[in-house]
């Protein structure tokens, strides 16, 4: 039989709805954060914040946590963390203040992260030979169909019926991820695990930082605009809320069409030549939402290659953490892979911290110059990592010159 035609393990079909509830969760707020703030009787700029913590939360979270893990079985550590992201997000719809809701929504966050880097492995041990990548793919395809249908549906219904209801629905998916979890995953052998401080040591390394810091950089520079992205349609381009919820499906259809594009630009140029020219078109367009605000079919068109650009990034990103990973700490790839994980979340929060910022002082159209400001910054550290790729290059072939 064909490999390409073999079937999907079904653990891996339960990994994908997991993942699905988890990019619904993670990302639902953006398109209720008016209705929240109302709500709670709380600024914006404050229930901004719900998208920002969140991601500090995972990315502080994930690393520690997926060590503390490392050598404990798969499937009952996957099924308990299922359970604490379903407790997270009804903690956040039963909350009735910001800090019970901020609290349910650090929960699901340490849930999240460390879901994704453990059921990656789990994900690819499921597979037939040669086809761990399809598995991945399978797993993360639940993730990206949360932002194309997940969190538009869940705005206008939480728009419309309430906000709480996104979250209870989110529930409800994870209810069903965790029975099929249970019934479906199989009890797959705990992989071997290198020391903690063997793992740490990669923090260390100025190589490892820096392509972290092209990472937050870059990822982040959207998210001082997109939280914001439902006032941004309603109170400038003049959407109303409903429209500006079913905007939110161009943009996640954009973020599936980029990373899809960008993963093809990464195998074919390279990721250094993919993210120099990424960056430089998310600056452009950055910059052409920014002047476009006040103009409906415009804004549609820049919604669209805003998402595609701020998700296609995300391909090269991973791919040269993994690259400069095994050039200069072979010795713990896979935590510097957890490490950038950490990194477009700490991203995600940086972004919402300078947006709420601007937003707080009334300025919530300037978020989206805020992110031209961020992704130029990103070109500096990845201009000092290429040139510290290209002097060791230099140096290894002097050194096979003269031995």
């Amino acid at each position: 039989m064909n490999p390409s035609t073999q079937r999907i393990h079904p653990g891996v079909v339960a990994l994908a709805v997991t993942a699905f509830a988890i990019g619904m969760a993670e990302f639902i707020v953006v398109g209720i954060l008016p209705a929240i703030a109302s709500d709670l009787d709380i600024p914006l700029a404050r229930a901004g914040s719900l998208v920002g913590l969140y991601a500090l939360a995972l990315a502080l979270g994930t690393p520690l946590t997926v060590l503390a893990l490392a050598r404990l079985p798969r499937k009952p550590v996957l099924l308990a963390l299922i359970a604490l992201f379903l407790g997270g997000n009804l903690l956040a719809a039963l909350s009735t203040d910001y800090p019970w809701l901020l609290a349910g929504r650090i929960i699901t966050a340490l849930a999240h992260g460390s879901f994704f880097a453990i059921g990656a492995t789990v994900a690819a041990s499921l597979a037939t030979k040669g086809q761990a990548s399809k598995a991945i793919a399978v797993m993360f395809a639940g993730l990206t169909l949360a932002m194309v249908i997940g969190v538009p549906i869940g705005s206008i219904l939480g728009n419309a019926m309430g906000w709480r209801l996104p979250f209870y629905a989110v529930a409800l998916l994870a209810a069903l991820a965790l029975i099929a979890s249970a019934r479906w995953l199989p009890n797959v052998p705990t992989p071997p695990s290198g020391k903690a401080v063997t793992q740490l040591a990669a923090l260390r390394h100025p190589a490892i930082l820096a392509m972290m810091a092209v990472t937050v950089l870059g990822f982040g520079s959207s998210f001082a605009a997109f939280t914001f992205i439902t006032p941004i349609l309603t109170d400038i381009s003049g959407f109303s809320t409903a429209t500006a919820s079913l905007l939110l499906v161009v943009f996640g259809v954009a973020t599936l069409v980029g990373n899809l594009v960008g993963g093809r630009l990464a195998a074919s140029m390279g990721w250094q030549s993919a993210l120099r020219m990424i960056f430089v078109l998310l600056t452009l367009v950055l910059a052409a939402v920014a002047l476009l605000l006040p103009y409906q079919l415009p804004m549609v068109v820049m919604l669209f290659f805003w998402g595609a650009l701020a998700f296609g990034l995300s391909p090269a990103a991973q791919a040269g953490m993994l690259a400069t990973a095994e050039r200069y700490t072979p010795h713990a790839v896979a935590f510097a892979s957890a490490l950038n994980i950490s990194a477009f979340n700490l991203g995600i929060a940086l972004g919402e911290t300078s947006g709420s910022s601007l937003v707080d002082n009334g300025q919530i159209a300037l978020t989206p110059w805020a992110g031209v400001v961020t992704v130029i910054l990103a070109q500096l550290p990845l201009i000092w990592l290429l040139s510290l790729n290209r002097k060791d290059s230099l140096e290894h072939r002097a050194e096979i010159c003269n031995p």
